[in-house]
């Protein structure tokens, strides 16, 4: 069984895995014929202590779908509107979902696109997804479908997980969102060791999010000097997200069909955690298109919270005589150095 593939074309080289069918190291080649790397791969990605774990964290790189997404996250903390109580006692075997944790399996070679395939255990709602990666000939970008077929119907949470690299230095990274309905912290605390942002906030612009210690943060700025581990949603989503590297001179721009996945996942892992195999070396921003509270246990995506409460779905619903496709895009394109 292929462990992974690459595709070469006239802008660039794209390598998927078989692991979560997540993609591999890609690089695009600018306009001026400079050839860049936005996408991120952990820095364990040939620790042997590490890789013979397996599952995502193992293998974690590049942009790969999560379905149904999330996982439980209790807490003491939750305010009183989230129902807590559905994380202590929510179970979930894959972090992420099924798909994200083995390896898929590649259909047969192509010259102008990569596709594979996984099939969910039997007594799963979801019966297979697909996923085709396909470089655009006239352009440095990638475009996706994910075809999600079902076994039976179900609301499920579902997000696209796209990791990037930043760079070393502080604050040369800008994410630029456009313009989005609300924006939300967490409402507990993602890392005990080195929370970012106030817990359970609301904030109308990414340049100005409530800090865990007081005052506000400018959340778009990356990286940020000190370690931090946390997230934000984004709500309402008007435009694609795009991330501008000043350091190595690009603009990557995901776009995706937001009447599907009407938020954005923010994950700040700005070397905040320091356990195996983090060990505060783990440096990267996550844009997670998503239908997902903060990608929380899928039963608190299916009940009723603050986030869905105000009119954003937290799930999506399912049927099992139509697949669902979601399409979607990553370019990139030179930037002007300052």
């Amino acid at each position: 069984m292929d462990k992974a593939r690459t595709l070469a074309w006239r802008h660039g080289v794209v390598s998927v895995n078989a692991l979560g069918g997540m993609i591999g190291p890609t690089s695009f080649v600018l306009g001026d014929g400079r050839q860049v790397s936005p996408f991120h791969i952990a820095p364990w990605f040939d620790e042997p202590e590490v890789t013979a774990q397996g599952g995502l964290t193992a293998g974690l790189r590049g942009e790969w779908p999560c379905v149904p997404f999330g996982y439980p996250f209790p807490s003491d903390d939750y305010p009183a509107d989230w129902p807590g109580e559905i994380e202590a006692r929510a179970e979930v075997e894959h972090p992420h979902g099924y798909a994200s944790n083995v390896d898929w399996t590649f259909e047969a070679a192509a010259e102008d696109h990569i596709a594979l395939r996984v099939d969910y255990p039997e007594d799963h709602a979801v019966k297979c997804l697909r996923r085709v990666v396909r470089p655009d000939p006239d352009a440095a970008a990638l475009d996706f479908e994910l075809t999600v077929t079902m076994r039976r119907a179900s609301c499920e949470p579902l997000a696209l997980h796209g990791c990037f690299a930043l760079p070393r230095a502080v604050g040369r990274a800008v994410i630029e969102p456009g313009r989005f309905m609300r924006g939300w912290t967490h409402p507990a605390t993602v890392e005990p060791e080195a929370p970012i942002f106030a817990s359970a906030k609301a904030f109308d612009s990414l340049n100005a999010v409530p800090g865990r210690s007081g005052g506000m943060i400018d959340a778009a700025l990356l990286p940020f000097d000190a370690p931090g581990e946390d997230l934000l949603e984004l709500d309402g989503m008007a435009g694609p997200i795009a991330l501008a590297n000043h350091d190595a001179g690009y603009r990557m721009t995901f776009d995706w069909d937001r009447d599907v996945l009407p938020s954005l996942l923010i994950w700040y892992s700005n070397r905040g955690r320091s356990a195996a195999p983090w060990k505060s070396r783990h440096l990267c921003v996550g844009l997670e298109p998503l239908c997902s509270p903060f990608g929380m246990s899928p039963d608190m995506a299916r009940a009723e919270n603050p986030i869905n409460a105000t009119g954003t779905p937290t799930c999506v619903p399912l049927t099992l005589d139509t697949p669902l496709t979601i399409r979607y895009r990553i370019s990139v394109a030179e930037l002007e150095r300052s």
